[in-house]
Order: structure tokens, then C-alpha cells, then sequence
């Protein structure tokens, strides 16, 4: 069983420490962050299945948050709920507007969180995030941790693998060597961006003369996987 992971962003530590505890007794794992910037990070290094957004914290607000990551193609579909104490009716079109998939009032009880929260996770992920991923005759199976060609199974190491999932679920765009390292290494992960070079030439291999090409050089600027040969 995997265990959904929630971004919960406030300013208040007595807040972001309450939620903690109500989402762990219901068997979430939870991150925190105290403002955007840290939220942003946050959401490149351990990618959350969800968002807990205050609206009002200092800086840049939790509506500024939500817009950026919804207009951000590798963020847009993880859900944001957002939490605030603003209760009248053009404020929650104001956060439903932005992306928030659903819009909390302070005060709520935990129970009210837990099953909004379920609600949310049920409607913006049908099939979730561990479904198998299908190229031509190319498999993945993230929950049994197995890639299959025609079939039979691939060998390949665990960066390798992560690499591959992140390509097959985001196909037919280009990537920079600095982004493939954000999203597949963590944002934390200070390693030189030909490692990622390295890592292509070992997944080329592991899949082999027929989908290796697939893997595709985009000159100029990174990589791509597609399984249309340009």
C-alpha cells in the first residue's frame, strides 16, 4: 500500500502542526512549508499527491501560489484545497477560479478535512497515480516496480526506472538536462546535469535495440520521449 502524500503550506506552525496530526491519524504522510518558496521546493523534491494552501500568508499568497502551479504543466494536476478564513461566496470563486479544486473555511473539524480531502483525491485522480503505463509494446507497472517489452521483462536500475516513468506519463516534450533533474532527482540533488546524460545512455540500453529510440535527443536543449520518430 502506498501512503498519499499532502503538502500542507501556513505560516502558523500551531496550524500546519494540528493538520499534521489529524492527517497522519488518518494514514497521510505529510510535508510542510511555511511559505511559497518553500512550498515550491517542496512540491519539485517530494512531488505530493496533494496541497493544503493557506490563502492569507505573507509574501506571496496562497492565490499567487495556486495560479503558478496550475498554469505549470508538471504541476497543474496535483490538487490544492485551499484553506482560509475568508467565508463569503466571491472569495471561494476567487480560490475556485485560480485551480483550487475545493476551498475549506476556518474553522473546521479534522473529520470535515480528512473526508473533503478523500473527496478531492477520488475525483482528481480516477485511476491514480499507480496506474500502468502503456507505449506500444513498452509496460510499466509502478506498483509492482516492473518494465516489460513485448512482454518480457527489462533490467534496469532505480534511477533508471524513475527516469523512464517520468518520460512515459509526460510524452512528447522536450526537457532540459536542469529539469529532468528537478523532477526526476529532487530540486535538493546536486549533481551535475551530464549525470543526467548518463542515466539516458543506461536507460537506452536497458530498453534495447527496438525502444531506445524512443528516447529521443533533442538537440539544443534535452530530451524527449515519443514514440513519433522525427
Amino acid at each position: 500500500m502506498t501512503f498519499k502524500r499532502v503538502l500542507i503550506v501556513d505560516d502558523e506552525a500551531p496550524i500546519r502542526e494540528m493538520l499534521t496530526l489529524a492527517l497522519e491519524m488518518a494514514g497521510y504522510e505529510c510535508l510542510e512549508a511555511d511559505n511559497a518558496q518553500a512550498a515550491l521546493s517542496q512540491v519539485v523534491d517530494a512531488r505530493p499527491d496533494l496541497i493544503l494552501l493557506d490563502w492569507m500568508m505573507p509574501g506571496t499568497s496562497g492565490i499567487e501560489l495556486a495560479r503558478r502551479l496550475k498554469k505549470d504543466p508538471l504541476t497543474s494536476d496535483i490538487p490544492v484545497i485551499m484553506l482560509t478564513a475568508k467565508g463569503d461566496e466571491d472569495n471561494k470563486v476567487q480560490g475556485l477560479e485560480a485551480g483550487a479544486d475545493d476551498y475549506i473555511t476556518k474553522p473546521f473539524s479534522p473529520r470535515e478535512l480528512v473526508a473533503r480531502l478523500k473527496a478531492v483525491l477520488r475525483r482528481t485522480s480516477p485511476e491514480g497515480e499507480d496506474a500502468v503505463v502503456k507505449v506500444d509494446g513498452l509496460m510499466m507497472d509502478p506498483v509492482s516496480h516492473r518494465v516489460t517489452a513485448e512482454g518480457k521483462p527489462l533490467d534496469m536500475g532505480p534511477t533508471e526506472f524513475k527516469l523512464l516513468n517520468f518520460f512515459m506519463t509526460h510524452q512528447d516534450r522536450a526537457f532540459s538536462r536542469g529539469q529532468l533533474l528537478d523532477y526526476v532527482w529532487g530540486g535538493n540533488v546536486y549533481v551535475e546535469e551530464r549525470t543526467v546524460d548518463v542515466h539516458i545512455r543506461r536507460l537506452r540500453k536497458a530498453l534495447g535495440d527496438q525502444y531506445a529510440p524512443l528516447v529521443q535527443t533533442v538537440r539544443g536543449m534535452g530530451y524527449r520521449f515519443s514514440s513519433q520518430h522525427i
